[in-house]
């Protein structure tokens, strides 16, 4: 990438840009190489997105988040950490959010219990739920409204987790009933880990505890604290095992080219340290059918954790899109995906090697077309649509 080219007037581009056509039964795809996009801060989550008055605000998380505001007629950018309005559920990853008619954001966050395992460094993550009237800046903590009823294995040896839900998703459905909660669940039997389900309705999205229920054998049934659940992509190997074999980490849009909701996530395979074996790609026409979810197809052959997609169309985001997306890996994107017809259906790709420019790191100058190293401001040069 040419050093003027740089992310920003990139991804200007991607959220401006236009496309759509007819549904599709299934979802075909072609996974091609694109302008690589590296954005300037450090992503350890899920990565949503909304817009506010008419600017992109993209949340970033590794235990603290921040907010970036993308200024897409003056091709700028500013970066600032989120106000929360208690400490005690830090650390906190803000993996959704969602603004209502009136302005009012919602967000819900993935938060790590720490030091449960004495002596053995496995957290256990729960899922809470905030509320901003500031346009998504400052939030109040809403409380936690879903976690696991299974007891902690302070031996397992997947390196991180003992027990918990997290790594997820949400997204409202169609008919703004309810909102959608996809996530990883890691404890219990191997029966009841895996990608699971819950559901919020829509009614209580201002006041959440005791209102999320989790999907349990057949029904919405179990409570979101400490309930059962059935998954939807169940783990192969249990994350009790250094062998662990199961999916995690979807990030879920809704899809106006397909009339469906597209998933992507991770599959930890098959050794210790939690390895990365691929990202792969599901749909589902109906959120309230979780047996409705494709196989999995594989897209990328191992990479880095957290996929995500950012659609390219005027007023897209990355929870609704059209036919064409930027497909990221945290903070990257190499690819971008288009769903189209059968003979346009792409297979798989390696991951390729390192793009430049990569963001700074804390101290060193920044490279050449971008203005800051560390959270703040920049200015993209000269380029414009």
């Amino acid at each position: 990438m040419q050093g003027r080219n740089y992310w920003c007037c990139a991804l200007h581009l991607v959220l401006l840009l236009c496309c759509c056509v007819p549904l599709l039964a299934q979802p075909p795809h072609k996974l091609q190489p694109a302008e690589p996009i590296v954005l300037p801060f450090v992503i350890d989550s899920n990565t949503p997105g909304l817009w506010v008055d008419g600017n992109y605000r993209m949340y970033s998380s590794a235990g603290d988040p921040m907010v970036t505001t993308f200024h897409a007629q003056r091709q700028e950018y500013r970066t600032e950490r989120v106000v929360l309005d208690r400490q005690d559920h830090i650390p906190v990853w803000i993996e959704s959010v969602w603004r209502d008619g009136d302005g009012v954001v919602y967000g819900w966050y993935h938060h790590e219990r720490i030091g449960l395992c004495a002596g053995v460094s496995l957290n256990v993550p729960e899922i809470g739920a905030l509320v901003s009237y500031d346009g998504g800046k400052s939030f109040t903590d809403l409380g936690i409204i879903l976690s696991s009823g299974e007891e902690n294995d302070c031996a397992a040896r997947n390196g991180f987790f003992a027990n918990g839900h997290g790594d997820f998703s949400v997204i409202r459905d169609r008919e703004g009933e309810y909102f959608y909660f996809l996530f990883g669940a890691y404890g219990g039997d191997v029966s009841a880990q895996g990608v699971a389900v819950a559901r919020l309705p829509a009614g209580h999205v201002s006041s959440p505890v005791g209102n999320v229920w989790k999907y349990h054998d057949g029904t919405w049934s179990e409570p979101g604290l400490g309930g059962r659940l059935t998954p939807i992509f169940p783990a192969t190997v249990s994350w009790r095992a250094e062998n662990t074999d199961a999916f995690w980490g979807p990030s879920v849009h809704w899809n106006t080219h397909l009339n469906a909701y597209v998933a992507v996530m991770n599959r930890s395979c098959c050794g210790p340290g939690w390895p990365q074996e691929g990202i792969y790609l599901t749909m589902n026409a109906n959120l309230a059918d979780p047996a409705g979810w494709s196989a999995p197809v594989r897209i990328l052959e191992g990479g880095d954790w957290y996929p995500w997609l950012l659609g390219t169309g005027e007023g897209e985001s990355s929870s609704e899109a059209g036919a064409r997306v930027r497909f990221f890996v945290r903070e990257k994107s190499d690819w971008e995906i288009v769903f189209g017809p059968e003979e346009a259906t792409g297979g798989e790709v390696q991951p390729p090697a390192p793009a430049e420019p990569a963001p700074p790191a804390e101290g060193e100058p920044a490279a050449p077309g971008v203005s800051g190293s560390t959270p703040d401001e920049g200015e993209a040069p000269g380029s414009t649509l």
